[in-house]
């Protein structure tokens, strides 16, 4: 709660007797630090003005929700009585009404701010605060993400991919410049095709077969800065955009020149000649995106770590997908990066049950979360996955508003949208901005009060016991390293663990730097490793097999 900032009256006036926006709004100004008073239901003229007198408010709110030609009588008389009595021009007055009735009182042109029920409490509290409700003074919105972040709290930014796969940016620019106007999301990230984030450099290279495939086809530096000029309106959003998976350095200069990219995302174990999205060897791409995230940290540009959700999406174990994390936290750490964003990607596998899913990301939170220091910020962002989404439209959209509400359980900075759409088609502009006022919505229902999921003890009981297995896992891999070097940091080591199978995944069979050879199953809304019969096995089992002859 902050400090008290000043006086509040609202009512509704005339002969309405609807009071769910007006009660909203006091609600949202008491949350903010206001003191309020509400006059009540179709409360009188003379009877508001003398509440104005007596009350003598910093900031006066008008209701009305019936009729437009009524709203402009009753408006207009309340202008003359406001201004008889000298209020009017001395004190703020904000409208809410219906879309139709909003219209009216702008013709008025006495009201600081007018709500039509389409705004978030976020922007009730920026009108408060004297800030623009129609959200277009671009000094109101942070520009750096975690300035961005901590001016929303207690809501979480709302990020979304969007990159039309087409053969021009021109789908893309038009999209990003529908989708600030909207003001749905902070963070728009742009998807770039596979050629734009390998062969940017080296246009010789690029397939115009399969310019667009997967994304937005950007090609040159002003192609992005473009693409950046569409986002500078509405809520002005961030811009970010895919790391590359070549020339990473260079990339990432190219990102924060022309998109003044929030954040850098990166991994340890992918985006190379692994999974087939990089041209780079395990073990060299392991320091690449060490020297990824250094560079970045040197900068004071936060990185986000996508490390854990790709071993989840290969049906690896949930200690692997644990390890992972306790990993690449521990490699941004001591590479030097100052605020760390930390992702969990939910249902993924999709055969975690909800319960499973939380108390793994409550572990994911626990081990990477020892590292926090003061020059090590951890910020939490979720997301869903996107493998779980259903084909059927209707369906998703009851995914994606279930899968926000779980994740609101381990109180996220950045909710990353997934379009409900993802699962049938790269989503469009208006859909982008339906996701993530469907999530803005499911956020705001959360925030009023939840019951604590993270207290359940079967919830407990999975997360004390992943930490444990990913403890034993750790010591395991190192173990491998050897004479002065931290064998955590080593990259050697670490394509070492991956060549060894101490970090595995069934969908990594056939390929040239790990075996493959794991099985994994959901065992009770978990996914555990298994032997052959198809029974559980701890990390301590798992790993005893990986050192027995023969295997």
């Amino acid at each position: 709660m902050h400090d008290k900032t000043g006086k509040v009256l609202a009512g509704s006036l005339g002969d309405c007797v609807h009071v769910a926006g007006v009660t909203r709004f006091l609600a949202a100004a008491a949350e903010a630090g206001y003191e309020t008073h509400f006059t009540g239901p179709a409360t009188g003229l003379e009877a508001f003005m003398d509440a104005i007198i007596a009350y003598d408010p910093d900031v006066i709110g008008v209701s009305y929700r019936l009729t437009p030609d009524n709203a402009r009588t009753l408006l207009a008389e309340l202008r003359a009585m406001l201004e008889a009595a000298g209020v009017l021009g001395r004190k703020r007055l904000f409208f809410g009404g219906t879309p139709p009735v909003a219209a009216i009182a702008r013709e008025m042109g006495c009201f600081d701010a007018i709500f039509s029920g389409e705004e978030s409490p976020h922007q009730i509290r920026l009108a408060l605060e004297g800030k623009s409700v129609e959200q277009r003074d671009p000094d109101t919105f942070p520009q750096r993400a975690i300035e961005r972040i901590r001016w929303k709290a207690p809501y979480p930014i709302l990020r979304h991919h969007f990159g039309i796969p087409a053969p021009t940016i021109e789908p893309t620019v038009e999209g990003i410049a529908q989708i600030a106007e909207s003001s749905a999301l902070d963070v728009i990230s742009l998807g770039a095709d596979q050629d734009a984030q390998e062969h940017f450099f080296h246009p010789s290279r690029q397939d115009l077969r399969s310019r667009g495939a997967g994304g937005v086809p950007f090609r040159t530096e002003d192609d992005l800065r473009r693409l950046y000029a569409a986002s500078r309106r509405g809520n002005y959003p961030l811009l970010r955009s895919y790391s590359g998976t070549a020339d990473h350095l260079r990339y990432a200069d190219l990102l924060v020149r022309t998109l003044d990219n929030a954040w850098c995302a990166t991994s340890l174990f992918w985006f190379n000649a692994m999974d087939g999205r990089g041209p780079s060897p395990l073990a060299q791409s392991i320091a690449e995106h060490q020297a990824l995230m250094a560079w970045h940290g040197a900068r004071g540009i936060p990185v986000e770590g996508n490390e854990s959700y790709h071993w989840g999406m290969r049906d690896a174990p949930d200690a692997v997908v644990c390890a992972s994390a306790y990993l690449y936290a521990y490699n941004a750490r001591h590479c030097g990066v100052r605020d760390y964003i930390l992702t969990y990607m939910f249902q993924s596998p999709p055969q975690l049950s909800n319960a499973m899913d939380l108390a793994r990301a409550l572990a994911i939170a626990a081990l990477s979360e020892r590292f926090a220091a003061d020059d090590f910020h951890i910020w939490r962002q979720t997301r869903t996955g996107l493998l779980s989404y259903p084909v059927d439209l209707r369906r998703a959209r009851a995914h994606l508003a279930q899968s926000v509400m779980l994740q609101m359980a381990l109180r996220p900075h950045i909710v990353h949208v997934v379009g409900y759409s993802e699962a049938d088609h790269a989503a469009s502009a208006e859909e982008v901005i339906e996701s993530a006022v469907m999530a803005q919505d499911v956020i705001e229902t959360a925030l009023r009060g939840n019951p604590d999921m993270t207290r359940d003890p079967a919830v407990l009981r999975r997360r004390d016991e992943l930490i444990a297995e990913t403890d034993r896992l750790v010591e395991a891999i190192r173990a491998l390293g050897s004479g002065d070097d931290d064998p955590l940091l080593n990259p050697d080591v670490l394509a070492r663990a991956v060549a060894e199978g101490l970090l595995d995944a069934p969908q990594l069979v056939n390929s040239p730097y790990a075996p493959g050879r794991v099985r994994t199953r959901s065992v009770e809304g978990a996914v555990w490793a298994v032997d052959r019969a198809g029974n559980p096995l701890s990390e301590e089992e798992r790993l005893a097999a990986l050192r027995a002859p023969g295997t």
